[in-house]
């Protein structure tokens, strides 16, 4: 029988290598390092990175799956360029998880959440008086990804997860758009009140609320930018 005690090195080095080269490419769209419609030239990659081109080329497929990049026949790998119809809908389905999520977090609001919650928006705040335009970005997130996390639903944070790479981009464009910024960390205040509250009514309209504020800036930012 064959042993199984090794396993593939140079596999799991390969996929680290792709993982690492889409980080990357996440963080140059974020930054728009990259603009939207850009193309991405594998080769160009490849050089500036120092590696092949074929993890490149496994990290803008991957990319592609997360809806930051689309490939066209024949010509490669482009910056999505997310329209208004998209943006609506990418909006429509935050809403229905987070709405749903903070349903249940209220039945279940506790002290650990409460506090978890509180210092995220500390952290959070911290980060929008910086001029790290990609930790603000990372810090929201992990704010609602808390929130979900604490509504006990595994599923529910799994969906939540696989919208988080395109969220990335509307965030992007929401601090593009926003007339004060600093605002968007202070928002979630209103949505620890709602939850201290214990009123279900009070959550769904302060995180409808805020996701709606949220999507107007967007949608309506989206020519400018």
């Amino acid at each position: 029988m064959a042993s199984s005690k090794s396993a593939p090195k140079a596999f799991i080095q390969q996929q680290n290598l792709v993982e690492q080269v889409a980080d990357y490419l996440t963080q140059a769209i974020i930054q728009q390092h990259f603009l939207p419609g850009e193309r991405l030239s594998e080769v160009q990659l490849s050089r500036d990175l120092g590696v092949s081109r074929a993890p490149v080329r496994e990290a803008a497929r991957l990319l592609e799956s997360r809806g930051l990049l689309i490939s066209k026949p024949r010509r490669g790998f482009f910056v999505r360029a997310l329209n208004s119809v998209e943006l609506e809908d990418v909006f429509d389905l935050r809403l229905c998880l987070e709405r749903h999520a903070i349903n249940r977090l209220v039945e279940r609001y506790s002290s650990e959440a409460q506090r978890a919650l509180e210092q995220q928006v500390e952290v959070l705040c911290e980060a929008a008086a910086s001029n790290d335009g990609t930790r603000r970005i990372e810090e929201d997130l992990q704010f609602h990804r808390l929130l979900i996390h604490y509504a006990g639903n595994e599923r529910l944070l799994r969906a939540f997860d696989g919208l988080t790479h395109e969220l990335r981009l509307c965030i992007t464009l929401i601090t593009k758009t926003h007339e004060a910024p600093e605002t968007i960390a202070t928002s979630h205040f209103q949505l620890l009140e709602a939850l201290a509250s214990g009123n279900p009514t009070a959550c769904r309209e302060a995180m409808d609320y805020h996701i709606g504020v949220a999507r107007k800036f967007v949608v309506r930012g989206i020519g400018e930018v």
